[in-house]
């Protein structure tokens, strides 16, 4: 339980202090990603290497769009299921195959704990993805990472059934 606090201090103490150094928000399709600046094989900082105005149309699928399979977590882990590992190797499949561009991946959580406890969460979930990716070959330059902790959940409910929808990873397509 006392490393379970440490741990939140610890994050909420980077987190102001990652505030305070400088933050960069970067138009990606219609969502706006943020880069950390020092955290270099974590976010990418310079999204020159994903030229936005030379957007493509990859199989169906546009920039700032995913056809990728959502990737569920179980309550308060970052820990991938084994049901859900061939979601992450479809689209490090993708990836492989497609040497130009990238990705980004979002990690979300359920209403539960806290604003910075749940952006911590999702935060954990995207690098755990993103980790998983790179061990599959997918060079972690073209991987982004974003938490949107609560902010952005599928189902409204206040149940098992919402709270499971709304423990996620999702993919965003960046060219």
């Amino acid at each position: 339980m006392r490393n379970i606090h440490a741990l939140i201090i610890f994050t909420i103490c980077c987190s102001l202090g990652f505030t305070a150094v400088g933050c960069k928000k970067f138009k990606v399709g219609k969502k706006n990603v943020e880069s950390i600046d020092g955290l270099d094989g974590v976010v990418i900082d310079d999204l020159d290497a994903f030229p936005l105005d030379d957007r493509i149309d990859i199989d169906g699928v546009s920039e700032g769009e995913s056809s990728f399979d959502t990737v569920y977590f179980g309550y308060d882990s970052a820990q991938i299921q084994p049901s859900e590992r061939s979601k992450i190797e479809s689209v490090a499949e993708h990836l492989n195959q497609n040497r130009s561009g990238g990705i980004a991946v979002e990690g979300h959580s359920d209403e539960r704990g806290s604003r910075e406890y749940n952006l911590a969460l999702g935060e954990r979930r995207a690098l755990a993805v993103r980790a998983y990716l790179i061990g599959l070959g997918v060079d972690g330059s073209r991987i982004q990472t974003k938490s949107m902790g609560e902010e952005d959940p599928v189902s409204f409910g206040h149940d098992e059934e919402s709270w499971g929808a709304n423990r996620r990873s999702e993919f965003v397509i960046l060219y």
